[in-house]
């Protein structure tokens, strides 16, 4: 979309992981249907994850969840169980900010794009998924 970084800052419900991430104003955004992101209604943009820097306390109050292949790392929250980022299965190398955990005012436009969890393999070679956590 752009190329040019901001940053962003964001974190769970109860304010106990907090975040700063470098992202674009105009991110694309993955709207999943497997299992995990279907159930919590995640979508999410994907960054190096060199890009994300937790704040203060935060690894304290994180709890991991994993299941499948355990390639994702599904974080959360261990007081009000928001999962804020994550390490997403289609990129291992990069983390997976939610959309609707980033405080209002730096993100300007999110396109929202269908990923096939269901159909994994197809999904990440069609869509080019990977290449999000590239660094430019």
């Amino acid at each position: 979309m752009e190329s040019e970084l901001v940053l962003h800052e964001g974190g769970c419900h109860c304010g106990k992981i907090r975040w700063r991430v470098k992202a674009p104003r105009r991110v694309v955004a993955w709207s999943c249907n497997c299992t995990d992101c279907s159930m919590r209604g995640n979508v999410h943009f994907i960054v190096p994850s060199g890009d994300f820097e937790l704040l203060d306390d935060s690894k304290d109050f994180i709890t991991t969840y994993t299941f499948g292949t355990h390639t994702a790392k599904h974080t959360f929250c261990k007081v009000c169980g928001i999962t804020s980022f994550y390490i997403p299965r289609s990129n291992p190398d990069g983390i997976a900010v939610t959309v609707k955990c980033v405080k209002p005012g730096t993100l300007d436009h999110v396109e929202i794009r269908t990923y096939d969890g269901l159909n994994w393999e197809k999904s990440h070679k069609e869509t080019g998924i990977a290449s999000f956590s590239k660094e430019s």
